[in-house]
């Protein structure tokens, strides 16, 4: 399966989350939730098509310095942290490098929170069901984190839907997740750009313009 861009990722995935549209006027639809940047667009397009209120839920990945793409790990808002040991073994990333890592992870997350909330506060979880999407999963140490976040904020459901996934981060992303939903999860995924023909860099004003 290939994906022209995250954006026709994401209507295919609002496809497969029909069962979550509010049948209900007087009751909240789902609160669908990018994952910044590239889980924006995607988060975007699926609540065109289940409708609900579109938000963002920050994360960083603690990526090994000399394999940035590689996750160590990853934090999220409220102090939450998710080490991958079996990466941290295998690299040898030592605990002082990656409190380093997160140092500056935190200072992204901070700036990034200024930016695309500015003084909006976030829409509330709680009671609510919750989606949380990005583009894809590799290690899932991102996502892993978001649920963790998102589940102190107490919502009534959470389900994470992606377009595509490494088939052996799933069982991690089960864990921590009532529902998953990922369309196309090939034995062997070189990386998560591989199921796009489309997979730019998002800039900063691209998820502005999106969430404004």
């Amino acid at each position: 399966m290939l994906y022209a861009d995250r954006v026709a990722a994401g209507r295919a995935l609002g496809s497969e989350l029909s069962h979550l549209r509010a049948g209900d006027a007087r009751a909240p639809g789902p609160l669908v939730l990018g994952l910044p940047r590239g889980g924006v667009p995607v988060a975007a397009a699926v609540r065109e098509v289940i409708g609900g209120d579109l938000d963002i839920l920050l994360v960083r990945k603690l990526g090994v310095p000399w394999q940035p793409e590689l996750a160590a790990g990853a934090i999220g808002e409220q102090g939450v942290r998710v080490v991958n040991s079996d990466v941290i073994r295998q690299t040898g990333l030592d605990t002082t490098r990656l409190d380093a890592i997160e140092a500056e992870e935190r200072d992204e997350l901070e700036r990034r929170s200024a930016l695309w909330r500015g003084d909006r506060p976030s829409i509330p979880l709680r009671d609510r069901t919750v989606v949380i999407v990005d583009d894809g999963i590799a290690t899932g140490a991102s996502v892993v984190v978001a649920c963790r976040v998102a589940r102190a904020q107490e919502p009534r459901r959470l389900v994470v839907a992606v377009p595509v996934a490494a088939p052996e981060a799933l069982p991690r992303i089960r864990a921590e997740a009532d529902e998953v939903v990922c369309p196309h999860a090939p034995a062997a995924l070189a990386g998560v750009g591989g199921a796009y023909r489309d997979f730019h860099q998002l800039a900063d004003s691209e998820v502005s313009e999106l969430l404004g």
